[in-house]
């Protein structure tokens, strides 16, 4: 079975600090109004006093069939064939927004100053020298973990049998299978996507 890395978050240890999210554009050298990871608050849900809230990071969800690789139309949106993370070239891409337009996680931003576009890449830069992504290190909660998803023994599919399968959750699937698992044992689960999660409260089904 081919390699699929992507990040497992236990949103049980997120304290919505936003240091993945400082430590990815220092990395990265990602620009103003760009971002590779956000970190969103999910809710308060319920009826005081019995209120529940989270903080959900997100990012790409390395998807196993990826719109924005279908959608681009030089083919600089690919998914690598040694690990299945999703990368742009962008001495090939043209910024002409589709894969942005087409990505319903919000995943891919617009680099102004190059005029392409960008994405998470699970710092495949550090990845190569044997470190973990900048985000990883810099979680002061340790709440992000990287790794195979289809290796049954590499450390995030222990991670997730240990938290057992009521307790792993992923984002609404688009028919692109998003890879990304989300860890949730203290609240309940809020199906929403990344742009839902501010307007949680309040919101109407089906308006968006």
């Amino acid at each position: 079975m081919m390699a699929q890395y992507c990040f497992v978050v236990d949103l049980d240890r997120c304290i919505g600090c936003k240091g993945c999210h400082v430590a990815c554009k220092v990395e990265n050298d990602v620009a103003l109004g760009s971002n590779r990871i956000m970190v969103r608050q999910v809710g308060p849900t319920g009826v005081y006093p019995d209120l529940e809230m989270y903080y959900m990071p997100s990012m790409c969800q390395q998807c196993e069939s990826p719109a924005c690789v279908e959608v681009c139309p030089t083919g600089a949106c690919f998914k690598n064939s040694g690990d299945g993370v999703v990368l742009i070239d962008q001495e090939h891409c043209i910024g002409c927004l589709a894969c942005k337009n087409v990505c319903p996680y919000e995943a891919n931003t617009f680099k102004k100053e190059m005029r392409v576009m960008e994405k998470c890449t699970l710092c495949d830069h550090l990845r190569k020298i044997g470190e973990k992504p900048a985000c990883v290190k810099n979680c002061p909660g340790r709440a992000l973990m990287v790794g195979d998803i289809n290796d049954p023994n590499s450390e995030i599919s222990i991670k997730l049998k240990e938290a057992g399968s009521e307790n792993v959750h992923s984002l609404k699937d688009f028919g692109h299978s998003p890879s990304v698992r989300y860890i949730l044992r203290k609240a309940q689960w809020q199906d929403v996507l990344p742009q839902e999660c501010e307007t949680l409260r309040g919101r109407k089904e089906g308006g968006r």
